[in-house]
């Protein structure tokens, strides 16, 4: 992987990270049109690491309270939340650095990125109350805890799914993003500690060199300070309805790929 590659990559990951379209779907299929043959779930999780930085940045008032006072409400959704995550990465580590390298389930995971959106855009309107973060309740936390699990697949949007979650069960519209963003942090951090061997030992000889590694982690971090700004913005005041239109239309042309032209897979 070139620099120049590196950087795309990085910023495509700090696009995407927040935007319910999966970055590590696009990832994969970056990868693919780049024709990059090394192992890429180092990578994956470095750049990962750079939008980190920009929920720290954005979040910050949110992350201070938290860290000012770790004994709340809040936190303890977070770990609710979270606790689905590690369990789900944990069992199924193997078989998630299989998907990133075959990109078989790509298509599938798109079309299941779109699914889960078009479904919270509809139960988000179904009569009730409105609920922000004093009325969320421990069910609500789980079941988004446990759709960011299934997001670990690539394909599957990690904010698309647990905004998905939030909004089907109702919550206020801002609450549900910022609670999305903040779940972002542990599961990040989880991620990067499972890599620690090879962040610490070093990468092999047939891994992508350190270089493209910083530079599509700044990239990352730059763009996905704007990304989760404007983000913040669209789930506050729009419908998700044209990321449903885009993920749904991605993963068709996918799976068309796939079985039938193979012009990437």
């Amino acid at each position: 992987m070139s620099i120049v590659e590196a950087l795309i990559l990085g910023a495509i990951q700090g696009i995407t990270e927040f935007l319910p379209v999966s970055s590590s779907g696009h990832l994969v299929l970056f990868q693919k049109i780049f024709g990059i043959s090394e192992p890429a779930l180092l990578f994956d999780t470095m750049v990962h690491g750079g939008t980190l930085l920009a929920v720290f940045v954005v979040l910050w008032q949110d992350i201070w309270n938290i860290l000012r006072r770790p004994i709340q409400r809040l936190t303890g959704l977070l770990i609710m939340a979270t606790l689905p995550t590690v369990i789900v990465a944990l069992v199924f580590k193997d078989t998630i650095e299989a998907a990133f390298s075959s990109a078989s389930f790509l298509g599938f995971a798109f079309l299941i990125t779109a699914a889960l959106l078009m479904v919270s855009e509809l139960l988000s309107k179904r009569p009730g109350k409105v609920r922000g973060e004093t009325k969320m309740r421990l069910p609500d936390a789980l079941i988004i805890g446990v759709l960011q699990g299934v997001a670990i697949i690539p394909g599957v949007s990690r904010s698309g799914a647990t905004l998905s979650g939030a909004l089907s069960r109702k919550l206020d519209r801002d609450f549900a993003a910022r609670f999305s963003f903040l779940l972002s942090i542990p599961a990040i951090l989880g991620a990067l500690v499972l890599q620690l061997k090879d962040l610490v030992g070093g990468v092999s000889e047939n891994s992508i060199a350190a270089a493209p590694i910083i530079a599509g982690t700044l990239a990352a971090a730059v763009v996905g300070f704007f990304s989760v700004r404007f983000m913040l913005k669209i789930v506050r005041e729009r419908s998700l309805w044209g990321f449903v239109v885009y993920v749904g239309a991605l993963g068709l042309l996918v799976l068309i790929d796939q079985h039938i032209t193979h012009l990437l897979f």
